[in-house]
């Protein structure tokens, strides 16, 4: 078994290579290149990471096939940015609008990554200040260009989606919604039953009525400085404003739970693709909100 990094193959000083399977000798020559050296890209290799053509978008999107694709740009019944193309060869490029009878097609593959954020990670696409991001830790989950959905703060830790499905990012991110979420609390002591009482009553935090759907304490530490927080808001700079009301330092913060999502199986820093099912369910969620207005 070779070692990570040889190549399959060595180059002997006499300009002989010796096959790593039987040890025979062949001549170089201009058909024998070591493989994984440097040289010109193929040209399949190059084309794929050039903007789609305009029949390969449409194709990708589920229209029809390429074939096809090239027969409705003939007649005219496709746009891009508006506007009525008879290109065929035309590149579509990450920002422009493709239309077809009307409806706005997406060319990429829709993906969906689940991240148990860790301490210390900006929740933006970049940082003018150079801090790091919660990209560097997605930017290998896949081709697609990626957008968190909803935003912790640079010391939350916990569950962050990410997403490329515009239109359900909107609409997790709406309050009509109301996607359930829950928090860890860690406090710097034990937070008084009357408090809770008090906060589950409702408060105002900045000029706003908030209230937590439950507070309860964490069963497991017996010292009440622990506790199980559920919201339907968005905003977890709340979550941590509604216990410093009280005059309690938040320690610690981790969303554990995120509409019908776990950090079950994904280690802090980890991500991992969200599932057939857990996609569905997420659309029937904002479905629901959409009859509903």
């Amino acid at each position: 078994m070779r070692e990570k990094g040889k190549r399959p193959f060595r180059k002997k000083e006499d300009g002989d290579r010796e096959s790593p399977r039987s040890g025979d000798k062949r001549p170089a020559g201009r058909n024998t290149k070591p493989l994984g050296g440097k040289g010109k890209k193929r040209p399949a290799e190059a084309e794929e990471k050039k903007p789609p053509r305009l029949n390969q978008y449409i194709a990708r999107a589920g229209v029809c096939s390429r074939r096809e694709a090239d027969e409705l740009i003939a007649s005219g019944k496709v746009k891009v940015n508006g506007r009525v193309v008879r290109e065929m060869g035309m590149r579509v490029h990450r920002d422009d609008k493709v239309e077809y009878e009307g409806n706005v097609l997406r060319g990429e593959t829709l993906r969906y990554v689940l991240l148990n954020k860790p301490k210390g990670f900006i929740v933006n696409v970049k940082d003018e200040k150079g801090r790091k991001t919660v990209m560097d830790l997605v930017k290998n989950a896949c081709a697609e260009r990626l957008y968190p959905v909803g935003r912790l703060e640079r010391d939350t830790t916990g569950l962050l989606l990410f997403t490329n499905d515009g239109d359900l990012a909107r609409q997790l991110t709406n309050p009509a919604t109301k996607v359930k979420q829950i928090y860890h609390v860690y406090l710097d002591k034990p937070m008084l039953e009357a408090d809770i009482e008090t906060l589950m009553g409702g408060i105002e935090l900045d000029g706003d009525k908030v209230k937590p759907d439950v507070v309860n304490y964490v069963q497991e530490v017996e010292d009440g400085t622990q506790l199980g927080a559920q919201f339907h808001s968005g905003r977890n700079t709340f979550v941590r404003g509604m216990f410093e009301h009280f005059g309690y330092k938040v320690e610690k913060l981790d969303r554990a739970l995120y509409a019908n999502l776990t950090k079950k199986d994904i280690p802090r820093g980890k991500w991992r693709f969200l599932k057939d099912k857990e996609i569905a369910l997420l659309k029937v969620m904002v479905g629901k909100t959409k009859k509903k207005a």
